[in-house]
């Protein structure tokens, strides 16, 4: 319709009418370019709205998982040098708690990464909706450092856990797994971190079954070795998660998890 006026006004040489019309189209055009770039942004930012708010929730839960082996790998620690101190006589446990304490120095954990947000965003190439640079930043470090699996890599491979899994009867074993092994922590339960190890127990086994394992631990020539082995392991982690990477990951990931969501 428009072109047809515009050559009726072209063939009458009416030059006004002519750049009237043209005027309109170029105003409709970029109007029409306005209006779908207008969306095409309102679209994009609503998309990194809910990317970056996904991506801060995979992190607060990464936040907490990174302060859970920070706490309970301090609790293997512990147990493992009372271990070591009872087995080599640098202290006094009784039979039992020493039965414990060399139980939990085998324990490791391994949290549940929560990184489906970042893997979308890195497979699609659409990391830049991100536009927050120290978040992404964050989650890189997160996401690609290998820190935060090593130190539950260490203790499945640890010769100490594998020792100690050969030497000991199985219904020993299982008693302990039962009585005194790791209690369950909700995600985002920073209290209960606490207690996920360090908490009293028996093992309600007989004093002569404690007895008896306790012999195989003091007898074994190996055990005090890779308790030591197991003791230097953990603390090289720990002092990477709370020392090396405190200000590249920790420290950014607890000031995250403080945010209110």
């Amino acid at each position: 319709m428009i072109l047809h006026r515009i050559t009726a006004n072209f063939r009458r040489q009416d030059w006004t009418a002519v750049a009237i019309e043209l005027a309109v189209v170029v105003v409709g055009v970029f109007l029409g370019v306005q209006a779908s770039n207008w969306n095409e942004d309102r679209e994009t930012n609503q998309k990194a709205a809910v990317f970056t708010e996904r991506l801060k929730s995979d992190l607060r839960e990464e936040a907490w998982g990174y302060a859970m082996q920070v706490g309970y790998f301090n609790q293997v620690l512990a147990n493992a040098k009372s271990a070591a101190d009872a087995l080599t006589g640098k202290t006094q446990l009784t039979d039992e708690a020493l039965l414990i304490a060399a139980y939990r120095a085998t324990q490791f954990n391994g949290n549940t990464r929560r990184r489906a947000t970042y893997d979308e965003l890195t497979s699609t190439g659409e990391m830049g909706l991100i536009r927050d640079a120290a978040l992404r930043d964050l989650a890189m470090r997160v996401y690609t450092d290998p820190v935060i699996e090593q130190i539950t890599k260490d203790g499945q491979q640890s010769e100490y856990r594998k020792e100690f899994r050969m030497v000991l009867p199985y219904d020993i074993q299982l008693a302990l797994a039962d009585k005194c092994g790791d209690q369950v922590v909700p995600v985002g339960d920073y209290d209960g971190i606490t207690h996920v190890l360090a908490y009293s127990c028996t093992t309600g086994l007989s004093t002569a079954t404690i007895e008896a394992a306790d012999t195989i631990l003091r007898k074994d020539p190996r055990i005090v070795m890779l308790l030591q082995l197991r003791i230097a392991d953990i603390g090289t982690d720990l002092a990477n998660l709370t020392v090396y990477y405190a200000s590249t990951i920790g420290e950014p990931l607890r000031r995250l998890a403080k945010e209110k969501p």
